[in-house]
This record gives structure tokens, sequence and C-alpha cells, in this order.
């Protein structure tokens, strides 16, 4: 064993983890366990914590280091820890120069996230256990939703150039990569310069100069932000996946407000009416958050009924935890029975939303990109459990024949 990277949290952290597995290696680093966090919740923070001491255990003789977004906004958290050698921040974890110096370094090196301007492309060919290819083109965030840290373990909002971005997505083609996924903290927030070019323009011009490109995905985007462009790729680009992750958060506008969200309920049911439109074949995700401070019964009721008025399809719940320095943490807090009941009905209210959508899907033919062991993705992401195993990575034409409420299963 030479550097091993458990991850924990997004997309974008698992393509860091890459990095990190990269750099690590390169500078020389031997026999060291690092666990790249993640702060969006305090649940996600407990486990980090859980598996830092559980690590120490199983791996008393390696050296253990702590990393990432939970890292970066909370360094001594984790150095208060004993389990813990060395906590490194989100910059540092992805420079070859830092773990070259480790041992000589502070036990804590952290540095301020928000001095950070540029969005360095950080190319990697693939993932670990991953079939699709994600390709970071922005980090970090401008906005302060009032429920939110992740701006102080990522920073400020920067782009990766579109040169850059292009470039990278020919090397993931040329490396035999069939889907590639635009993936950031903010992604819809893409502006390289100050000719502020967007996420749509980035998306038909990687369509247009990387034509081998089978499949592009974008992972999650804040519908307020889609430009034009965007919606005019998602239209007219059938190479651009009909899935998209929407971070709605609420269905209260209210409660939206006291989120310092940008949109309202009505702007959130209108974006997906018109994108339905333009493609009808359009699944949506959402992230909601169940028991936000000072939500009501009747709020609460708003968010379930958002999941019928959007036509949602995978519903991702987030039961609130007040994130310590955050404004909602000050704001009056709803009982954690009531934040438990009202997450596991919004977890039933979309597991029934899912549920609709597989039964549709009977009798379909879809075109499939295959994973390990025996799953694949339709282009909506619908997971499929394949009649007859292939190899990861291999685009099928399949027939759906029927579900188990979870996923597809193809002849």
């Amino acid at each position: 064993m030479s550097v091993d990277v458990v991850t924990f949290g997004c997309r974008l952290n698992a393509a860091e983890s890459e990095v990190i597995r990269r750099e690590a290696a390169a500078a020389g680093v031997r026999e060291t366990v690092v666990v790249n966090t993640c702060a969006v919740t305090g649940e996600a923070v407990r486990q980090a914590r859980q598996t830092v001491r559980k690590l120490r255990r199983e791996r008393p003789d390696a050296r253990l280091v702590v990393t990432g977004c939970a890292a970066q906004s909370d360094p001594e958290v984790f150095a208060a820890m004993p389990e813990v050698d060395r906590v490194l921040g989100n910059e540092e974890k992805l420079s070859r120069a830092a773990w070259s110096a480790l041992d000589a370094a502070p036990r804590v090196s952290v540095d301020d996230i928000m001095t950070v301007r540029h969005a360095a492309l950080h190319r990697i060919d693939g993932i670990e256990g991953h079939t699709r290819a994600f390709l970071q083109v922005q980090n970090g965030c401008d906005h302060r939703c009032t429920f939110c840290v992740i701006p102080f373990g990522r920073g400020n909002s920067r782009s990766v150039p579109i040169d850059d971005v292009v470039a990278q997505a020919r090397r993931l083609v040329d490396a035999g990569r069939r889907e590639i996924v635009l993936t950031g903290v903010d992604i819809t927030s893409y502006a390289p310069d100050s000719e502020r070019p967007g996420l749509g323009l980035l998306v038909k011009r990687l369509l247009r100069d990387v034509p081998e490109v089978e499949r592009l995905r974008l992972s999650s985007i804040d519908s307020v932000e889609a430009d034009d462009d965007l919606l005019d790729a998602v239209a007219n680009e059938p190479r651009l996946m009909p899935h998209l992750h929407l971070s709605l958060q609420h269905g209260d506008d209210l409660i939206l407000k006291r989120m310092k969200r940008r949109h309202s309920r009505a702007d959130a049911i209108a974006f997906c009416e018109r994108v339905r439109r333009l493609r009808p074949d359009m699944v949506f995700g959402a992230d909601i958050i169940a028991g936000f401070p000072t939500e009501t019964e009747a709020m609460f009721a708003r968010s379930l009924d958002l999941v019928d008025a959007c036509g949602l399809t995978h519903v991702h719940v987030f039961p609130f935890s007040p994130r310590p320095g955050t404004p909602a943490a000050r704001m009056p807090q709803v009982a954690h029975e009531a934040i438990k009941d009202r997450a596991r009905r919004l977890r039933g209210k979309g597991e029934a939303a899912l549920r609709r959508h597989l039964d549709g899907e009977i009798g379909a033919r879809r075109r499939v990109l295959t994973e390990a062991g025996g799953l694949a993705r339709t282009p909506q992401f619908t997971p499929v459990r394949l009649g007859t195993p292939a190899a990861p990575g291999t685009i099928l034409d399949v027939s759906i024949v029927s579900h188990d409420g979870r996923r597809l299963l193809a002849a």
C-alpha cells in the first residue's frame, strides 16, 4: 500500500481524490491513508470522524491525512483527533509540492481559501470504479445560502479556461471515455473571463470541437443561472443527456427567502415546464432540505407537492442539520423528531415519483452505458440491471422488461 484515498461527498471530491492519489504518489508518499472529507451536512462530518477512528484501528502503522471541505472549513476539529497525523487544506491537497513537503510541514497546513483566484485543470483519465469521466470546469461559490458552509471550504467561484476544458475532453475521449460529466461546485456560474461566456457556450463549444464525445452530462445546476445557450443545447444537442439535477432546496417561498436562494417556487416550476417543452424526454432530480429552521407543516407540504409540480424523478433529501457559523444555525430550529419524520415522508414521495418513472419505462428500448457489476445507466441516468452483463464502458441497446422499485430490469 502506498497511497489510499477514502472519499466523501460530491463528484468533484471524487475527481480530486484521483489527483490526490497521483500527486502524493509522484511526491514519493508511501504507507499513507487520506480521508477526503465533505462538509455539506453535520452527518457527513460525523461519518468522516468515525471513518478516521476506524482507519486508525485497522491501519495503526499508516500515516493518516485528513483533507477536503470539512478539513478546510474547520481544521481544528480534525487536528484535535489523536488518530490524525496531518490536516491539509483543499488547495494543498492537490499540490505535489505540498505532498513532497509533508514530513517537514506543520501538522495543520490549511491556507485561506478565499485568496485563491484561479481554477487549475487537473488532468485525470478516469476515476477508479467509475465508467464515466468527471471533468472539473469550476470551483467555489459566490453565493451565501444561509445553511451552507461550502463557500468556506471551496472559496469564491473561479472557472477553468474554456480551451483547457476542451483539451481535457479530447484527452478523455482519446483515453476511451464514452461519457463525460462536467463537474464543479456551482457550474452554472461558469465564467472564465470578463466576457462571461457561460455554461451553455462551454457545452456547445465542447461538443462542436470534440465531436467524438458520445454522451455529455451535467452535475447539479442552479436553474436560475441557466442561460439561453444552455437551454438551446438542451433542445438541440442529443449528445447532452436528458437529465438535470437541480439545486431547488425547498418548495415554500418564505423558506427560500430565509435560505437566501435566488429563485421562487414559481421560478422552479416554470423552469421545469420550459425545459420539458424543449426536451420532452428530460428527467429531473433535485436536492430538497427537510426541516429547515422555522419550517411549519404547511411550509413542508409545499416541498412535498413541489415533487409533483416540477415532475421530479430523483429526489435527494437532506434532513436539516445546523452548520456552525451559518445564519441558519442561529434561526429557531425545528424539533429533531419532526425533521426525521418530514425527511421520511419526503423520501417516500421521491420513491413514489421514481416508481412512476420506472413504470413508464417498461417496454421501451434504451441506449445504456454499462457499469461494473452488471449495471448500466440510461440517458436519463436511471439505473438498469442488465440481463446479460457486459464490460464496463460499453454502450448497448436494451429492452426494458420490468423494474424492482429502484432500478429497471433489461432483457
